[in-house]
Formats: structure tokens, C-alpha cells, sequence
């Protein structure tokens, strides 16, 4: 049973009869025909998938058969007014505003950007180290237990100044601090998977934001990077599509950012600090 309602869900997505005849009919229900145009075109339109269930001798007959319960359906839907229902329009209209949408970006963004072979070039030259397995990163770390050393760490840092010396000083991890901070080379499973998310997407020389752990915080940098580089044919593919990818990202800011010229659009912030808040309260038991 589930596998034949599956079935009909795929056929009432991928297909639409029509209402006049275009040639010989292979069935009517009601003032609805289904010709054999139809039935060709709404085969070719099933994924490899759903076709399976119709290969054979008889698959055509199946198909027809699944095309007039689907029309079955319908026309009992319509029949019991089910189309008028407020819940069916409002999914009804959402699902037009996202198709509408989806033409419109089609329209607008419908050429692919042009990626040459000098941009990704220049793009593996400039990011080698997003494209080495094995890694593991020399870090150093400040380690401080309130706010307010926080803040004075992060204003000698913006200042320029050395981070080994500021850990030296600063850090109250005393025996990382001897080092400038150093606590050698680590590897993906040695820290939480929460700091780990943050220091292996920095570059070397980057240092972190501020992260809080349980008893205070921590500026971690990267002072070096070691591991096996891939060499460059085997991920210029890879490149090309994150190429692609950024420049169709920066053709729909830009669309975005034109539209919005032609509206007038007003941001209610207070209100939205209202749901902030709302969504911040504990549920209650």
C-alpha cells in the first residue's frame, strides 16, 4: 500500500492532463481527456526511479491506470470542495510565490559565470593551505578567566602587539604562557569538536575570535600548518565549482541589492527584539 501511494504522490508532482483532445484518447473521466501525447510526455517526465514500477509488456496500461486515479482524486477533491479550503490556498499560494521566484531567478541569473583557468590558478595559489589532508595546526593560545582581561588581551592584540609576548604576560595558563603561548602541533579529535569548527578554518598567522569555554576564554592562533598537498589537477574541478558558486552568490547580492531600490522597505527592529526575547524565554513544563 505504501508503495502504490508513494507512487501516485510521484505521478500527481510530475504530471497534468489535459482537458481538450489532441489526437485518440486512451482515456476520459468526465470532461477530462488523456491522450497519447500525454502519456508519452508525463512518462518521460518521472525520474529513472518511478519508471521502474511500469517497465514491460503492460507498463503503458499501469501508467494509464495510475493517470486516471490521479485524475480520480482530483476531481473527488474539487467535488468535495476541498480546493476552497483555507489551509489548501494559503499552501497554495506559497507554493506560487516560490515557483514565481524560482523563474525569476532563472530569468535573471541564467547565465553561468565564466570561470578561466588563470582564476583558478590564482585561487589554488592564494588558498593551498584549504586544500591539505592530514592536517594538523601549531596553535598557541591566551587563556584568560574574565571579561575584563579579555578585553585588555584584545586591545594590545589590535594594537599590534606581539601575541607570544601578550601570553607570556597575560595568559593564566602559566606553562603555555613560558612558551608564548605555544602548545605544539594538534590534530583533528585532540580538542572539542566546537573549537576545532573555529581553528581549522584559520589560515596561518590568523588568530581566533574569542572563544568561551567553561572557565573563561581563549584567543588561539595558528602558527603553523603541516600535512599532505593536494596537487593542483586533482582539485581544480573542485575550485571551478566554488568559483562558479561565489559568482552566481554575487550576481543574486546584486540582483537583490537593485531590486530592493524599486521598494520601499521598513524593518521594525523593535518588534523583532520582541521575538528575540519571546524565543529566549524557557518553555514552560
Amino acid at each position: 500500500m505504501k508503495i502504490i501511494l508513494a507512487l501516485i504522490c510521484t505521478i500527481l508532482i510530475f504530471t497534468s492532463c489535459s482537458k481538450d483532445s489532441k489526437s485518440g484518447y486512451v482515456a476520459k473521466i468526465d470532461g477530462v481527456v488523456i491522450t497519447k501525447e500525454d502519456v508519452n510526455e508525463q512518462m518521460k517526465m518521472l525520474p529513472d526511479m518511478a519508471k521502474q514500477f511500469f517497465e514491460g509488456p503492460d507498463g503503458y496500461s499501469r501508467f494509464v491506470d495510475e493517470l486516471v486515479k490521479k485524475e480520480l482524486l482530483y476531481l473527488e477533491a474539487v467535488k468535495r470542495g476541498m480546493d476552497k479550503d483555507k489551509e489548501f490556498q494559503k499552501k497554495l499560494e506559497e507554493f506560487k510565490k516560490i515557483t514565481l521566484i524560482n523563474n525569476l531567478l532563472d530569468k535573471e541569473l541564467e547565465i553561468t559565470p565564466t570561470v578561466t583557468d588563470e582564476d583558478i590558478k590564482n585561487y589554488y595559489e592564494k588558498n593551498k593551505e584549504d586544500f591539505i589532508i592530514n592536517k594538523q595546526l601549531r596553535v598557541s593560545h591566551i587563556f584568560v578567566k574574565n571579561q575584563e582581561d579579555l578585553n585588555r588581551v584584545k586591545e594590545r592584540l589590535d594594537k599590534g602587539e606581539d601575541f607570544a609576548k601578550v601570553a607570556s604576560e597575560m595568559s593564566a595558563d602559566k606553562a603555555s604562557g613560558k612558551a608564548g603561548g605555544d602548545i605544539g602541533f594538534l590534530k583533528k579529535g585532540e580538542l572539542s569538536p566546537e573549537i576545532e569548527r573555529i581553528i581549522f578554518t584559520l589560515k596561518k598567522g590568523q588568530v581566533s575570535s574569542p572563544i568561551k569555554v567553561n572557565d573563561g576564554y581563549r584567543l588561539i592562533k595558528v602558527t603553523d600548518i603541516k600535512g599532505t598537498q593536494l596537487e593542483f589537477e586533482k582539485v581544480k574541478g573542485l575550485i571551478n565549482q566554488r568559483l562558479i558558486a561565489e559568482k552566481q552568490k554575487e550576481s543574486f547580492d546584486n540582483f537583490i541589492e537593485k531590486t530592493k531600490k524599486n521598494y520601499k522597505i521598513d524593518i521594525n527592529k523593535d518588534e523583532i527584539a520582541k521575538l528575540n526575547l519571546q524565543g529566549a524565554q524557557p518553555k514552560s513544563q
